[in-house]
């Protein structure tokens, strides 16, 4: 016998560990976490906090959206990134990212409720931890994982309390790795990986001192500093981050992967803080430092029997584009429903299988793309004339060229202004956010080709009903005449059926098909004189489908399955798709 018992064990208190649990619990299904050290980040390692994983936060509630605003820094001051010899010195360019760009704004503003902000992991892993807890969740710190095994029926995993030392075993109906780059479960498990860990070495400094001077005209989340002799994960700079504005900074220094990590001492920290802000008399408080490396691997497969990985255990990459912890989350989103599914009998172990199906394809993604970002500087080294070289003079003389009035620095100007404009594709990838579209068991498409992308995938998202895909976000109003985003009438762990006038019989369908199957099937009639309104229209053109169609949408805002006009029998269409998708 096991010493305790739960539903889903979940190793790990990270984003994604900590919202699995918080999804879980405000799900109704039983889980522990827990964590082998004695409390959560101590780092603000992760840190933007995209739009996507804003509407989990939503989801789980308007407190939890609530409480991560009030402690992120805003979308306005993240700002213009700014490239520069150093933050009192020369500015050599800067680009307008994450969204500030009027342009790029307006895509935001119509693909989502929800804001993408600045979010350091010290405030988000607390707040979904919290949520968790509050609403159920068992949690044990100071506690880790050792190893499991698995039968027909659940897992069992030996745990160690390190505080006693004693070990225990937990016995679960599923487990779930969220335990970061050096997973132990994904060991355990044997699963496939593709890539290479430790490409690379990087430090953080963290510390407190007023560098306002330096950046209140030019508010920004990353100052990156081109000098001779900088250096970051051997890309040849350093990098100044904003943890809080504008008293709290993280310096991402590199170092030789091939020698041993060094150590990180207060008059080491103070040197390179003083050499990247430009001011040789400046006095940090250093509050902690540290070292990491830079990864260029993923799992591709993610589970294995009733064993699961999440968040860094399956795609382990450097944080370029900040993909990280937003990615970790909406690996959560994903099985999270499903396990619930499960546990309460509403669906079969099949319906899990989807589960890698669907993320693995990110995990590639993310990763490949956070990597292929770090390439992307080579341009702007390129035209300062950083050959990677020891010789600082000449390197400082190339940079020092571009002020010159000859057509060589023109042409150097010209080469500059596109290397950092092209940074885009780090720094206001919209579409590398929002456009995952699923494949797998737990989608039917009914053969519908899905639709081109008009434009490019990776900069722009592109909204679409297409099954697979996200449902798009458009505002509705209620009677009351309050707008009420689409994404809000679904969700929170239920299927959502959404029609128009017209489509009723698929309400009562619904009705039917949700009592024979035992699953609750949340309704929706949008239009005139119904509880939910489209006075602008736009959902109508969002909706790809006919007044008298239904869309058929996942706990987790994806389309499942669409119908663009009444079916002649709707109830045996929303029987076949729901029981092939539930795998029941």
């Amino acid at each position: 016998m096991a010493d305790i018992e739960t539903d889903v064990l979940i190793v790990g208190t990270g984003p994604a560990g900590s919202a699995t649990a918080a999804l879980l619990s405000s799900y109704g299904v039983a889980n522990m976490v827990i964590n082998r050290y004695r409390w959560l980040a101590d780092t603000p390692r992760a840190h933007i906090t995209n739009q996507r994983a804003m509407e989990v936060l939503r989801d789980l509630g308007p407190d939890v959206e609530g409480e991560a605003v009030m402690h992120a820094s805003p979308q306005e001051i993240m700002g213009e990134n700014v490239f520069c010899e150093s933050l009192a010195g020369e500015e050599i360019g800067r680009m307008k990212s994450w969204g500030t760009h009027p342009l790029s704004k307006a895509e935001h503003l119509l693909s989502s409720p929800c804001f993408m902000n600045d979010l350091p992991q010290t405030f988000m892993e607390p707040i979904l931890f919290k949520t968790a807890c509050s609403r159920g969740t068992q949690a044990r710190m100071s506690t880790e994982y050792l190893s499991h095994i698995q039968d027909d029926e659940g897992v069992t995993t030996t745990c160690r309390d390190r505080l006693s030392g004693k070990e225990f075993t937990v016995r679960s109906k599923f487990l779930v790795g969220a335990d970061g780059g050096n997973s132990l479960v994904a060991e355990h498990l044997g699963l496939p990986f593709e890539g290479k860990m430790g490409v690379g070495g990087s430090m953080n400094i963290l510390f407190r001192a007023d560098l306002s001077k330096y950046v209140a005209h030019r508010p920004s989340v990353l100052y990156w500093v081109m000098q001779p002799g900088a250096d970051v994960g051997g890309i040849g700079m350093g990098l100044v981050r904003m943890v809080r504005p504008w008293n709290e900074w993280l310096i991402v220094w590199g170092y030789d992967i091939n020698q041993p990590p060094p150590e990180v001492t207060p008059a080491l920290a103070t040197e390179v803080a003083r050499q990247l802000v430009g001011d040789p008399n400046l006095e940090i408080e250093l509050l902690r430092a540290n070292t990491w490396t830079v990864n260029n691997c993923f799992a591709t497969h993610m589970q294995k029997g009733r064993a699961f990985i999440m968040g860094d255990a399956a795609h382990r990459h450097p944080p370029s584009n900040g993909l990280g912890s937003n990615t970790s989350i909406q690996d959560s989103f994903n099985l999270a429903w499903k396990l619930a599914k499960v546990v309460k009998g509403q669906a079969g172990l099949g319906l899990l299988d989807s589960y890698s199906a669907e993320r693995a394809p990110v995990a590639r993604q993310i990763v490949t793309r956070a990597n292929q970002s770090i390439a992307e500087f080579g341009p702007i080294f390129e035209a300062l004339g950083m050959d990677g070289g020891v010789d600082h003079e000449k390197i400082q003389k190339n940079m020092e060229a571009r002020a010159d009035a000859t057509p060589a620095a023109e042409a150097q100007r010209e080469a500059l202004r596109k290397a950092i404009a092209f940074k885009k594709y780090e720094f206001d990838a919209h579409g590398v956010e929002m456009n995952q579209r699923y494949r797998s068991e737990a989608i039917a498409t009914d053969g519908q080709a899905e639709p081109a992308f008009e434009k490019d995938r990776e900069l722009h998202y592109a909204p679409t009903t297409w099954p697979g895909a996200r449902l798009p976000h458009v505002w509705v109003f209620d009677r009351a005449g309050a707008k009420v985003s689409t994404l809000d009438l679904c969700g929170r762990g239920e299927f959502t059926l959404l029609t128009g006038i017209g489509g009723e019989a698929w309400v009562k369908a619904a009705e039917t098909v949700s009592a024979e199957l035992g699953l609750p099937i949340r309704t929706h009639v949008i239009g005139p004189r119904r509880a939910i309104e489209d006075h602008t229209g736009d959902w109508a053109r969002a909706s790809e489908i006919r007044d008298a169609g239904c869309l058929i949408v996942r706990p987790d805002h994806h389309v499942a399955w669409r119908s663009e006009t009444l079916a002649a029998d709707p109830a045996a269409e929303l029987r076949r798709v729901l029981t092939s998708i539930l795998a029941r």
